[in-house]
Parts: C-alpha cells; structure tokens; sequence
C-alpha cells in the first residue's frame, strides 16, 4: 500500500479554522490523485490524529506519513505531535509512522503571504506588519523575525514582526515601532493559515492603531500551500523506505 498523507493541524475552537484546514485537504487530494490523504488535529478539533492513525492500521495500512501544517517548530511540532504518534506506535505494532517536516517559512508560503498584501503595500507611508501566532521558542520567533528583515528588503518597505501571543512585539509595539519610522498607514500580513480567534484578535489590534488598517487573508487553501504539503511528504516517504531497509 502507498503510505497515506496525514495532515495535522492544531485545531481551534473557531469553526473557520477546520473547515480551512479540509478546504486545504481537498486542494492535496486534487492535486495528488490516487494518493489516499486525510486531515486531522491535535486539539480542539476532530478528527484527532491519534484516531486517523488508528484507523489506518485498523484497515491494514502499516505506514503512513504525517505532515505537520504548523508554520512553525515550536512546541507543538516539537513535543505534542511525537508524543501523540509515540502512544499511536506503541500500541500498534509494525505500524511505521513517519513524520514529515513542518510546512515552516517555505518560499512558496512566503509568496502567497506577499500576493495577499501585493495591491496595499503600494502606497507612500505604507509599513508591514508580519503577524503571527508568536512562541515560546525564541528559535520559532527568530524565524518570524528573519523573514521581516529580509520582506524589508524585498519591498523596500518598512516590515516589523508582530505577535498575537507569548512573546514581543505585540501589534502596538510593532505598530508603535513603524510609526516611529515615518509609517502613517498599517498593512497587516498573514503568517497564519487559517481564520480563527488569533487572526480576529491582530486584526482588532491593528485596526485600534491605524481604523484604515489593511488586513490580509490568511495563507488558507492556496495550490502553492497544497504543493507544500505534497513536498513535505515526498521528502518523508524517504525515511520510511531507509527504515523499511
């Protein structure tokens, strides 16, 4: 059997997050025909992904590859998923879990963040605020941070990182940080990739510091972010066939 594509997301208590998440499923699915793929979630959300792999060695399967749809190796992808696919392994002998890398800052995801913010960051006294979920994993923040520099660059614009949690700046002090360099009008990208309480959560902050404020849509169900996900896994199967060897 070909190994199935599990996709985990976090989950969240916002309807709109999962059915992005099975919006980004289907987008796989078309763009890999033949390859069985399901989605699934840590927390909040069902299904969970101990219950996918379950299933699967119910119904024969003996491998399969989980890709983690995080942005980030933060804790999550570092501690909570190898815990949930150890418990999984454990009780399912001969079933070879591989885990792919995380989907992180993919230059196909950056492309689709800067499409979403392309039409608003042309105007003078224009500053970027990268917005994301923030850690407490100074290396998952640095990486954030990495981007902005390198987006200011890019754009010729200012660009600051702006977390909604765990870590600074926040969207004031980014805002505040912008503003102290000339900026009188925000645009707010999009280093999540779905809706949810977070992204709500940026978007009233930034809108408290420019009402004008332009807010980006998520990364969502966009074909480069489905390339991803189908990369992520083809660069698994590899360590499933060395430890098939």
């Amino acid at each position: 059997m070909t190994p199935p594509l599990v996709a985990v997301a976090h989950g969240s208590r916002d309807p709109r997050s999962a059915a992005t998440v099975r919006a980004l499923v289907d987008v796989v699915r078309a763009q890999a025909p033949g390859l069985e793929v399901h989605e699934s979630f840590l927390d909040l959300s069902e299904p969970r992904v101990t219950d996918v792999l379950r299933g699967l060695y119910a119904q024969g399967h003996r491998s399969a590859v989980v890709v983690p749809l995080l942005l980030g190796s933060a804790f999550h992808a570092r501690v909570d998923l190898p815990a949930l696919v150890g418990e999984v392994a454990a009780e399912c002998p001969g079933f070879r879990i591989q885990v792919s890398d995380v989907l992180g800052a993919d230059p196909a995801l950056q492309a689709v963040a800067l499409d979403r913010i392309a039409g608003a960051r042309r105007r003078n006294g224009t500053g970027v605020l990268l917005s994301a979920v923030g850690s407490s994993n100074p290396e998952a923040n640095a990486v954030v941070a990495g981007l902005a520099a390198r987006w200011e660059k890019q754009l010729g614009l200012p660009v600051s990182e702006a977390f909604a949690s765990a870590t600074q700046p926040d969207i004031p002090a980014a805002a505040a940080r912008l503003r102290a360099r000339g900026v009188r009008r925000l645009v707010v990208a999009s280093w999540f990739l779905a809706p949810g309480l977070l992204p709500d959560r940026i978007a009233a902050l930034a809108r408290d510091a420019d009402p004008n404020a332009f807010i980006a849509e998520p990364l969502a169900d966009d074909p480069r972010v489905a390339d991803v996900v189908i990369g992520r896994y083809a660069a698994a199967i590899s360590g499933l066939l060395r430890t098939a060897a």
